[in-house]
């Protein structure tokens, strides 16, 4: 094993006699995709974060609750008790009026064994299509974050690998060049010593 002296922080920008060109290269690139890295895992996180929470505030101004009726019996027996989560509850459908006065169907959760003319709460888009409840702020700040954090990691895995192979291809070169040095200068080297 080779020993190895103590590390020095920036030994690349600092006059040596034995820094070479190809270190003062090295030392750059790797200080560029470090930079490009954060900025861009940062800046990519941020903006589609925003993005995303943007999306959900819009979605919680623009659908609305409508009021749908059963138009078959849902599936299952009848329970006198509320179910408390969307597991217990069965699909079966339903019909709405849209803002416009134009009926929809489509299928929703409800209570199981619900009967024909049940009234269900459905959430609407614009349009009149059924869609999910929309996320709460806390939710939409959770989600952002999320998918920020994603997008981001994403984006800056790009510079990141992108540097690891450039620096890769440098020491690759680097040590083709100390073997053609040690090809030419090695035979001058090579005496032997008498003694």
């Amino acid at each position: 094993m080779a020993f190895r002296g103590p590390q020095v922080w920036l030994w690349r920008w600092r006059r040596n006699p034995l820094r070479r060109r190809a270190d003062a290269v090295e030392a750059w690139v790797l200080l560029a995709a470090w930079v490009v890295t954060v900025l861009a895992g940062v800046l990519a996180g941020l903006a589609t974060a925003g993005t995303v929470e943007h999306g959900m505030a819009r979605e919680r101004v623009e659908w609305r609750p409508s009021v749908a009726l059963l138009t078959e019996q849902a599936p299952g027996p009848a329970d006198s008790r509320p179910a408390t989560s969307s597991s217990e509850q069965v699909w079966a459908k339903v019909r709405w009026s849209a803002r416009d006065g134009s009926a929809h169907t489509g299928q929703a959760r409800v209570q199981p064994g619900s009967g024909v003319g049940t009234p269900v709460t459905v959430w609407t888009d614009p349009q009149g299509r059924l869609v999910t409840r929309p996320a709460t702020p806390s939710e939409a700040r959770t989600r952002a974050t999320l998918v920020g954090g994603i997008a981001g990691v994403c984006a800056a895995c790009v510079p990141f690998v992108a540097g690891r192979a450039v620096r890769s291809r440098l020491e690759s070169r680097r040590i083709d060049q100390w073997g053609y040095e040690w090809a030419r200068f090695g035979p001058l080297w090579g005496g032997r010593t008498r003694g």
